[in-house]
């Protein structure tokens, strides 16, 4: 795949990216819009506005072909939308059909090249929704006949985009990848929360000295920790789906700022029991849609618990690294698995790398939060146009949690295990 060219380097877009630019030999097609002609490789499937897009609005890497969940879902509103625009009458079937075959390849996680704009350019998701319509008109098009870029006869904005506005789309897709994408992280800390149970079992009858304030308390056993650390998950895996749930509230037929002005009545009964239907989630149309486009509280809850999960999993990994500190000038009441060599230097160390990776992501995931904080903040009458930004770095942190949940389960604590002489002389020199 092409890499973006710096401004200057050619003259033609690239085939695998808009943004960079076609080799001499490359063949291409010319797209118009208001603001004039630019030439697009033949090949791709986005067109004019996407290539604008990327050029324009691109900073942070984050594509929307590397959000296979987020396509999926942005593929299943415009299919659910093409069925409801039929049913209402606002498009013929023949088109809706071709518009709903294209999204098939949407939700089976292909087409994910012609997706190339950046997740956080600015314009309240404008390039996003572009590349959907974009993609799918030609999709479309090919099912009926047609070439790529002609945009007959379905066209993207008045076919695929028809009743629809970015805010109401990009809004309801981006909660449906959260939900999606929070099942696997559901998962993951349901099996943590399991294993340190499973842990606490396994130490119950192993004394040991308790600490407060970094100094000697009390003789306890260790399940009192673990058997802590587990309730500690599972409340906060219970609290996080709570705020999960509300994303089930979709502003889908809300249009522009939730008055679903643009969109006939007809449309606005069906397309949310449709999109309910393709995607498996209980959808339903929030109580007030203009507070929905207008406030992303819904999604800082979300984000607000992820960081509160981070906090506590901050806890759990610093309170493993103290007991299994040493061997000889530290608590040395746990043995964490080596999982790989913990120093360049000193080969013999069984560093704490697990749980640092965990802390490390703990910390990535604050960061995400006061983004979504910034972006929550800095909404603006009708509508949050920061909405993308917030649920973005929702999905990132989500995502990132899973993945060092499941290291953490698995390299660390299935295999944990006591100095059980350590904890028991800990014990006896407190009972002395």
């Amino acid at each position: 795949m092409a890499s973006i060219a710096q401004p200057g380097e050619a003259t033609h877009t690239d085939a695998a990216h808009p943004g960079s630019r076609v080799s001499e030999g490359v063949a291409a097609r010319i797209e118009q819009d208001a603001l004039g002609a630019r030439a697009i490789a033949s090949t791709a499937l986005y067109g004019i506005h996407t290539a604008r897009a990327v050029e324009n609005l691109s900073f942070s890497s984050r594509r929307l072909g590397d959000y296979p969940t987020y396509v999926y879902a942005l593929g299943a509103v415009k299919q659910a939308a093409a069925r409801a625009n039929a049913a209402a009458g606002v498009i013929h079937g023949r088109l809706a059909g071709a518009i709903v075959a294209a999204t098939t390849p949407l939700l089976s996680g292909e087409l994910r090249e012609h997706f190339p704009v950046d997740l956080l350019g600015g314009g309240g998701s404008i390039g996003v929704h572009m590349n959907v319509n974009e993609v799918l008109a030609n999709v479309a098009n090919e099912h009926l006949g047609g070439r790529r870029g002609d945009y007959v006869p379905v066209h993207p904005r008045r076919h695929v985009g028809a009743s629809q506005s970015t805010a109401d789309v990009c809004h309801t897709a981006l909660r449906i990848a959260i939900v999606k994408r929070a099942a696997g992280l559901a998962s993951a800390l349901d099996n943590v929360s399991t294993t340190l149970e499973d842990r606490a079992r396994a130490f119950a009858a192993v004394p040991t000295l308790a600490r407060t304030c970094l100094q000697d308390a009390m003789p306890t056993t260790l399940d009192v920790l673990c058997g802590g650390y587990a309730a500690l998950t599972r409340r906060r895996t219970a609290a996080l789906q709570r705020a999960v749930d509300a994303l089930l509230n979709v502003a889908i037929g809300g249009t522009v700022i939730g008055t679903g002005a643009g969109a006939p009545q007809a449309y606005r009964e069906r397309v949310i029991p449709l999109l309910a239907e393709i995607t498996g989630c209980p959808l339903v149309q929030p109580a007030n849609l203009p507070d929905a486009l207008q406030n992303s509280d819904d999604i800082r809850s979300v984000s607000a618990e992820l960081a509160m999960l981070a906090e506590a999993l901050i806890k759990i990994a610093q309170d493993l690294r103290l007991l299994a500190s040493g061997p000889r000038g530290g608590f040395a009441e746990l043995v964490l698995p080596r999982v790989q060599e913990g120093s360049t230097f000193f080969v013999d160390k069984n560093n704490p790398v697990i749980p640092e990776t965990l802390l490390q992501c703990a910390f990535q995931v604050l960061g995400c939060d006061r983004v979504v904080q910034a972006a929550v903040e800095h909404a603006e009458l009708y509508l949050n146009v920061f909405d993308g930004l917030a649920a973005i770095n929702v999905l990132d942190a989500v995502d990132m949690l899973t993945r060092a949940l499941r290291a953490f389960e698995m390299h660390c604590l299935r295999a944990l295990q006591v100095d059980e002489p350590r904890c028991r002389a800990l014990a006896a020199a407190a009972r002395a």
